[in-house]
């Protein structure tokens, strides 16, 4: 059943539009304090459909990341109490308590490892306002984390271009169900264990 392939055209097609860097510099942007998508589903596409423009837009996505980091600082500095209940409710709350521990373990390192890492970076940005980091190392840690991310996916994107392009069009269907079956099997080993 090909139900990868038609996403998988649409998707390129979307990367290919003119307003896609300001799309991408706007997902960017909303991930990094309150968004769930995280940039990257956007990045690599326009990497490999434009190899020429790939670190353009790693650039473009680190920038608009660091400032939605900096957004969701403020919401943690200024707005926590507001969002308190929501987090306490929501499905990030483990994620923010592991924010904090690791704040009190290793400080700045922390922001470092959510910006490159798939950990919700978001949760990391209103963890470190709220417990008023120093702004300055955090911005320089997560321009480092973020962009070290987003170069890699953006580069390696541009190494592969129009062969790998042409590879997961080839095969997106398979890769598409292996995932699918690759999180079910994760989900019933979950609730198993």
């Amino acid at each position: 059943m090909k139900l990868f392939s038609p996403l998988y055209r649409l998707a390129m097609t979307w990367s290919r539009h003119p307003r896609a860097p300001w799309y991408l510099g706007g997902l960017s942007f909303a991930e990094s304090s309150f968004f769930p998508v995280p940039p990257d589903v956007m990045l690599a596409p326009m990497s490999l459909a434009n190899p020429r423009r790939a670190m353009a837009f790693a650039l473009l996505t680190t920038l608009t990341s660091v400032a939605g980091g900096l957004f969701g600082y403020a919401i943690g500095l200024f707005a926590i109490d507001a969002i308190l209940p929501w987090l306490q409710e929501g499905r990030y709350w483990p994620a923010y308590e592991t924010a904090v521990a690791w704040f009190d373990e290793w400080g700045v390192w922390a922001v470092f490892i959510a910006g490159f890492s798939p950990i919700p970076y978001k949760v990391f940005t209103i963890a470190a306002g709220a417990l008023s980091m120093a702004l300055l190392p955090f911005t320089i840690a997560s321009l480092v984390g973020r962009g070290l991310r987003f170069f890699l996916v953006a580069g390696l994107m541009a190494w592969g271009g129009e062969r790998m392009e042409a590879m997961l069009q080839r095969y997106v269907d398979r890769l598409g169900w292996a995932t699918v079956a690759l999180v079910v099997v994760a989900g019933v080993w979950y609730a198993w264990r």
